[in-house]
């Protein structure tokens, strides 16, 4: 695919072009925890987009997009927000305007092979690679952590998602064979070996993409704030729901909706499970790390309402199978894959299980993916 579109570039530009390797990512456990404080568990993977990329000497910036083979083009001057893909990369060119940073007219090539809505964040991939790319063109000399802050700001203001910094954190931070554990308050990190050769990392796209994901989104920040309030009356020190406890919670249930309630009960817990999940990475515990991740989609499902029949069922047929140690739905919800912690030498098996059980039950195939973790954003000179 790099060379490819290399190639492609060299096609309409003209010119020899940088390369730009922005990866996908996937989060083992740690759901809508990262907009309330607390922790998470994420990792980049194989699935990638690509980026080549030139300057032009105008004021002018012209993205050809690959996967809709479609050109658009947008004058410097005027970035502001705009249906469609170009949003993502217009909302980072403004971001680097706004801190006052020169971004000068370039062409790109934007191909890739990250499946849109899969929960495998083709977004924060889109927004990484170009703000990776710009800093090395121009020497801006920004850190891998001021870049993921630009680009979780660049989503903010032009697709208006109020995400949490995890999803562009972990594009431009991984490594390969890691997972990171990310404190969303402090923005402190650590690396842990994920280092289990018997497993692999298989994903399973439900194929449904429901496009109430990004408004719903928005309304579960405000529920976890709402929350945040009616706790804060008796205990003005907590600033999230990462300061909060179930007695702190249960002191407001009497003033708090029954929705209110279930989403952060659910936030109080995850963030809780986050914190076992490293201990048990650090011994070395798949079993009762997969336990955790059952109780996650549980969770995600009953309480944060942000599954769906088909991911419930994707987890129920794990549950039916002894070679997965864990599995839930990944990424915001309403759709997209479940993530599946299966045993390498028989996820051919499940693969057909799956595919076979899936399409009795709704008439169509899921797409799976055996991911690998990797590096994050990589440039090539």
């Amino acid at each position: 695919m790099i060379q490819e579109t290399r190639e492609q570039f060299i096609h309409l530009f003209e010119k020899e072009p940088l390369m730009v390797v922005s990866p996908g990512r996937i989060n083992l456990i740690g759901e809508h925890t990262d907009y309330n404080d607390g922790f998470v568990l994420p990792a980049a993977i194989d699935k990638k987009i690509v980026y080549a990329i030139a300057l032009n000497n105008t004021r002018q910036c012209n993205v050809h997009a690959v996967f809709i083979n479609e050109t658009v083009s947008f004058q410097l001057e005027d970035v502001k927000p705009t249906p469609g893909w170009i949003n993502y990369l217009m909302g980072i060119v403004y971001q680097l305007q706004e801190r006052g940073l020169e971004v000068q007219g370039f062409d790109c090539v934007l191909a890739g092979d990250i499946p849109v809505g899969a929960g495998m964040s083709s977004s924060a991939a889109v927004e990484g690679g170009l703000v990776a790319a710009l800093d090395h063109i121009f020497k801006y000399g920004l850190d891998r952590m001021q870049m993921a802050l630009i680009g979780q700001k660049a989503e903010h203001t032009f697709p208006g998602v109020k995400c949490g910094i995890m999803d562009q954190f972990a594009n431009l931070h991984g490594k390969k064979d890691q997972v990171m554990c990310l404190d969303c308050r402090s923005l402190e990190f650590e690396y842990f070996p994920f280092n289990f050769p018997d497993y692999k990392i298989v994903l399973c796209n439900s194929m449904v993409h429901h496009s109430l994901a990004s408004s719903e989104y928005n309304v579960r920040r405000l529920q976890c704030e709402e929350g945040v309030k009616a706790i804060q009356v008796n205990h003005p020190a907590v600033k999230s729901l990462r300061d909060a406890n179930m007695d702190m919670l249960n002191e407001v249930r009497a003033e708090l909706s029954d929705k209110v309630y279930d989403r952060c009960n659910y936030v109080i817990a995850e963030i809780q499970r986050v914190q076992d999940a490293t201990a048990l990475l650090k011994k070395g515990d798949l079993q009762q790390f997969g336990e955790l991740m059952y109780a996650t989609h549980e969770g995600l499902s009953k309480l944060y309402e942000v599954s769906c029949p088909e991911l419930d069922f994707l987890v129920s047929l794990a549950k039916e199978r002894k070679e997965v140690a864990g599995a839930r739905v990944m990424g915001g919800g309403f759709g997209g894959c479940t993530i599946n912690l299966v045993k390498a030498d028989k996820v051919d098996e499940y693969v057909s299980f799956i595919k076979s059980r899936y399409q009795d039950r709704y008439g169509k195939e899921p797409e799976v993916y055996v991911t690998v973790i990797e590096e994050g954003v990589s440039i090539i000179d």
